[in-house]
């Protein structure tokens, strides 16, 4: 499949650890994540060239830390996709994993692969990490804890012992989830429906002041994307809390907290969740503004 994907003028290279682990996760998702790498990795060579992709078994004696993640110590499985590609610039590294963000030109890329494949890592427990010298070329580094065999068998409270914050399983309320990106709504609300939130949609500010004018509508919480066409999030949060003053908020952007200046300090009870998120964080997020 992937041979099929690079074209003629690049060689694809696999090179596997002998002593593989198992690890547990979704096959077609994570099918997903190497296809989008490994186009990635082509796209970044128009002239050709190789593509390596790695797998190995680390065992970590102490944790690992790096762009402010820190990789507890164990045993992981690690998929290292290379190009020798154009590379990335430094100031564009740590944005590469945001919603939308592209060095691709119009129409060539949605922005939304890695970002993606950023959500498919962190849901399987897993890193993903990225280096790049430009003009010399950029390696994805992704960790997966290795699977203990028997896990399943055990109380579900041993299994999910390890984590650090175990991810609350079942949520009760109604969300009113405002985002006008189409696939970053999908996922968000996938996420929190499957934790047994109601999760109402709106794809504008307008369009969920429209939703509230309902007076016999309970919503717990409002998520909302800051940065919208139209009225803002701060600005439409303003105007629905008027009439719902207990209303919990969470407020969901790609830029730097504090970005919105002015309106951050009187919207009460919000907090601040940047992008790029995991559905875990999403979800303990709407969880710790409920409880």
């Amino acid at each position: 499949m992937l041979n099929r994907l690079v074209g003629e003028k690049v060689t694809l290279t696999l090179s596997h650890d002998p002593v593989m682990r198992s690890i547990r996760a979704d096959k077609r998702q994570l099918e997903q994540v190497l296809m989008n790498l490994v186009v990635n990795a082509r796209d970044a060579m128009p002239n050709g060239g190789e593509i390596r992709v790695r797998t190995e078994a680390v065992t970590l004696d102490k944790p690992l830390t790096r762009d402010r993640a820190i990789v507890p110590e164990g045993n992981w499985i690690t998929v290292k996709v290379s190009d020798e590609g154009v590379g990335i610039s430094a100031d564009k590294l740590q944005k590469v994993f945001e919603p939308f963000y592209t060095t691709k030109r119009t129409g060539e890329g949605t922005g939304l692969g890695l970002s993606t494949a950023y959500g498919i890592v962190k849901q399987t427990g897993g890193y993903i990490f990225v280096d790049s010298v430009p003009d010399k070329g950029t390696q994805f580094t992704l960790f997966f804890p290795v699977y203990q065999e028997g896990a399943e068998d055990k109380p579900k409270a041993e299994v999910e012992a390890p984590k650090p914050v175990p991810a609350p399983q079942h949520g009760e309320g109604v969300v009113l989830l405002v985002e006008d990106e189409a696939p970053v709504r999908a996922f968000a609300s996938r996420a929190l429906r499957m934790r047994g939130y109601t999760v109402l949609e709106a794809e504008s500010a307008e369009d969920a002041l429209r939703t509230l004018e309902d007076p016999g509508l309970t919503v717990d919480v409002f998520v909302t994307d800051v940065v919208m066409p139209g009225m803002d999030g701060p600005t439409w949060v303003r105007e629905a809390l008027k009439s719902r003053p207990d209303t919990r908020v969470v407020f969901v952007s790609g830029y730097a907290e504090g970005a919105f200046g002015e309106s951050e300090p009187d919207v009460p009870n919000s907090v601040f969740l940047p992008k790029p998120f995991s559905l875990n964080q999403l979800t303990e997020t709407v969880h710790a503004q409920l409880h």
